[in-house]
């Protein structure tokens, strides 16, 4: 492979984006709590990939499945934790 380094070759850190952007980058200070993590999607990926009986070649799928099952949870549970809103229109008479 090009560009990688053996184990015993390591001069130093890894050499980032020539452009510095990352260290530009602003880094959020504390993730609201509605926030889903990457850890909680690889987790769900990895448990939806192993339940289809580990599939090789649909990383990407299972990925996205697994964001998807993440934020329809989370919405469901905003919405049972919003109290019902008033109706303001006036029942049919």
């Amino acid at each position: 492979m090009a560009g990688t380094q053996t184990p015993g070759s390591e001069s130093g850190p890894a050499p980032g984006p020539a452009s510095g952007a990352d260290e530009a980058a602003p880094q959020p200070s504390a993730r609201s709590p509605d926030t889903i993590t990457f850890e909680q999607i690889r987790e769900r990926a990895y448990e939806l990939w192993e339940r289809n009986h580990r599939p090789e070649g649909f990383e990407i799928e299972f990925w996205l499945l697994a964001e998807r099952e993440l934020r329809k949870e989370r919405d469901r549970q905003k919405a049972e934790a919003a109290p019902a809103a008033p109706r303001s229109d006036p029942p049919p008479a």
